[in-house]
């Protein structure tokens, strides 16, 4: 019979290593340094502050929905056992929703700064602190998905494979 899917490395894997967690370390630091240059934006009162953050912001809105993609993919292919098939559950569902709270966050963004691209209104930090929290809920679930449970890690894809862990 014709395999229809390549042949999966010894981290359950399609392809050499994780790609989830490359692009997703990519999604954080844009994310949080939006959050940052609004901040130091609204203090100073600085353009181009609004400026850098929206263009961050533009670009973690983008890169999310490919980390989402390569992270759905990864997560079928994890075979997640005990506490972590529920840490998954979570880090999926608010993963999915961080991706719309940042397409409506820049869609607003975008917005605000047609009108007025010299300022940012108060309630944007109050967002920030919204997407900030977020950001920070998935680096913890996503952390224990690999440190804690070993998800795509040789030992554990070994256990499972071998039936010790199911």
């Amino acid at each position: 019979m014709l395999e229809l899917l390549p042949p999966l490395n010894d981290k359950n894997l399609p392809w050499l290593d994780v790609i989830h967690p490359i692009i997703v370390h990519f999604v954080i630091a844009m994310a949080l340094i939006t959050v940052v240059f609004d901040l130091f934006g609204v203090i100073t009162r600085k353009r181009n502050l609004f400026e850098v953050s929206f263009w961050n912001l533009v670009v973690a809105t983008v890169s999310i929905f490919v980390a989402i993609i390569f992270g759905q993919i990864e997560a079928g292919l994890a075979s997640p056992y005990g506490a972590a098939r529920d840490i998954l559950n979570y880090h999926s569902t608010i993963g999915w929703s961080l991706a719309g709270v940042l397409g409506l966050f820049t869609g607003c963004r975008y917005v605000v700064r047609q009108k007025d691209p010299t300022r940012l209104p108060a309630g944007f930090l109050v967002i920030d602190g919204v997407l900030a929290t977020l950001v920070f809920c998935q680096v913890y679930l996503g952390d224990m998905l690999v440190w804690v449970y070993g998800l795509h890690t040789v030992p554990v894809v070994d256990a499972i494979r071998s039936g010790a862990v199911s």
